[in-house]
């Protein structure tokens, strides 16, 4: 049972949870495609196109027919790393795949998340529909027909060193088309020809280089890092509405975010977001003076300002800091869906009728740009960090509560016994520790391995699960922020929010209530963190603006 193509994409059968067919042809996935796939509550149903059918075809017999003069060809009629040198009669082309995926079943560590594995089946099924890497178009339907049936190999997160690709992760897909290993499949792990035969599919015998195109390429680090890349999206977007919540509870100079300010740097992402808080602030005096003064003085000698000039930096520079993020975040988008379009396996087959030895499965970009990602992504991090110091403390949080605690009246039995948010704070700078720990460059530490064979590596894979880890820690951070300017709203009184703000407000105060007094917030922490995740508060504060209530 094969995906149908493009001439004749049918809706026959039954498509539970499957939206509109997406058609791949190795030149126009799109990385919002691939968080689709990875992550759609109605997924797309994936197919390929009859022009990468026609592509793959004839590659094939390009293989077969260098195969049949008895051309040493690596991988094909040749062993696999140093072992290149080593000649086997191409009837011995199907064994030698078949040993490939034995010997590299060795990986180590938790088994990747469902829409990592999702995300490397559609990427992978993507690189091969390319057409140049001598593999039928019957194995990569096969592969399709898992993904469409939700059929996900177990995968471990540990093997990789990123280049001559993510052999070892990349080897769990292929014996799943096999019927070999074990997949998760209706919410249970099971052996994969079981779960094959459920769904009415039958595994393939790998012919000669089949299994090398599927383990030998970038599509396990670019799973990660595609998913990675869109989830710091959103963090980016909720730190600045973090620093608008900010400067409005704290009552600071809203004239920090003037246009005329970042037009004098016009960094794009520095520019967007300033521009982001601006519209969140939606406050006139965002285009005055900001001098912090009431009024004219004609006086002489000194005084005392009631308010700063100048909010400190975490607030004041807040946009150069997310900035850096949202410009490397157009730079990462723009290297990965290269990546994911390309053939990154080796060797490669010219339709012409050569076959090419070369070096596309290394995951040098994937790496680089996985490991400024995740520096970015720590940055905001800390910044939301000192953010929440200001908010909390009651040295610099005029007039707040020290460590947000409500307000008791003088005598209360409540008074002197609560804390407030000193354990979220505590949370939270452990939290940043740890993403800040975890930007050291993965990709300074290749090692040579394989007999010298891969003598220089580009460990991308382990960049990319440092950016996912990154990413997490700083969304719990961003939670605990969200949580905390919305107490301080209370505090201060809701008429200091702006539409925008007040319906962020609205929608964390349903997962997370006043904090009336000391109690467990780690569930709180969690439903802020997925709604930060999920993109519904960026949704909910763009789109429900005009029918926020008045709040105060």
């Amino acid at each position: 049972m094969g995906c149908q193509m493009a001439d004749d994409f049918s809706a026959s059968g039954p498509r539970p949870l499957h939206d509109s067919p997406l058609l791949i042809d190795g030149h126009r996935l799109t990385l919002p495609d691939t968080v689709r796939v990875a992550r759609g509550e109605r997924r797309p149903w994936v197919g390929l196109t009859a022009e990468s059918v026609r592509r793959m075809d004839a590659t094939t017999e390009v293989r077969d027919e260098l195969m049949a003069r008895g051309l040493p060809i690596y991988g094909v009629t040749a062993g696999f790393g140093d072992s290149n040198t080593r000649q086997v009669h191409h009837d011995k082309g199907a064994a030698l795949q078949e040993n490939l995926l034995r010997f590299l079943n060795c990986g180590t560590g938790d088994a990747a998340e469902p829409d990592v594995t999702r995300a490397t089946l559609l990427i992978r099924a993507n690189c091969l529909a390319r057409g140049y890497s001598a593999i039928r178009p019957r194995v990569v339907e096969l592969l399709l027909d898992c993904l469409n049936h939700d059929i996900l190999p177990v995968i471990p997160e540990r093997g990789s060193v990123g280049a001559s690709g993510d052999l070892v992760p990349l080897s769990y897909v292929a014996r799943m088309l096999t019927g070999e290993g074990e997949v998760s499949h209706a919410g249970e792990r099971r052996p994969a020809a079981e779960a094959l035969a459920d769904a009415g599919l039958a595994p393939v015998t790998l012919e000669a280089k089949e299994g090398l195109a599927l383990v030998n390429g970038t599509s396990f680090m670019s799973g990660f890092a595609a998913l990675a890349a869109h989830d710091a999206a959103e963090l980016a977007y909720a730190a600045e509405l973090c620093t608008a919540m900010a400067s409005q509870v704290l009552m600071g100079n809203p004239a920090h975010f003037d246009e005329f300010l970042f037009r004098q740097k016009p960094f794009e992402g520095v520019l967007a977001s300033a521009r982001a808080v601006r519209e969140l602030l939606d406050d006139p005096d965002a285009a005055g003076t900001g001098n912090g003064a009431d009024g004219d003085w004609a006086g002489e000698g000194y005084r005392q300002l009631e308010r700063p000039i100048q909010d400190r930096y975490s607030i004041r520079c807040a946009p150069h800091v997310v900035g850096v993020l949202r410009d490397t975040l157009g730079w990462t988008e723009r290297m990965l869906e290269i990546e994911v379009n390309s053939s990154n396996d080796n060797p490669l087959f010219d339709p012409a009728g050569r076959v090419l030895n070369g070096g596309n499965f290394y995951g040098g970009h994937v790496g680089q740009v996985m490991d400024s990602l995740k520096i970015a992504v720590a940055s905001v991090g800390d910044l939301l960090d000192r953010q929440l110091e200001l908010v909390v403390d009651e040295k610099f949080n005029n007039g707040l509560t020290p460590n947000l605690i409500p307000r008791y009246e003088t005598g209360s039995w409540d008074a002197g016994l609560h804390h407030g948010f000193k354990g979220m704070q505590l949370s939270a700078s452990s939290l940043v520790a740890e993403a800040l720990r975890g930007t050291t460059p993965a990709t300074s530490f290749s090692r040579s391995t394989e007999a010298h064979n891969q003598d220089k590596v580009s460990m991308g894979t382990i960049a990319a699960r440092d950016a996912r880890t990154v990413v997490e820690l700083v969304r719990e951070v961003t939670a605990i922020h969200l949580i905390a300017l919305c107490q301080a709203a209370d505090l201060r009184g809701l008429d200091c929010l702006s539409p925008a703000t007040g319906a962020a407000y609205i929608m964390i105060r349903k997962l997370s209530p006043f904090l009336s007094g000391d109690r467990p917030l780690q569930d709180d922490i969690a439903r802020v963190a997925e709604v930060v995740r999920s993109g519904e508060l960026r949704r909910i504060v763009t789109e429900s603006t005009a029918r926020v209530p008045a709040l105060g």
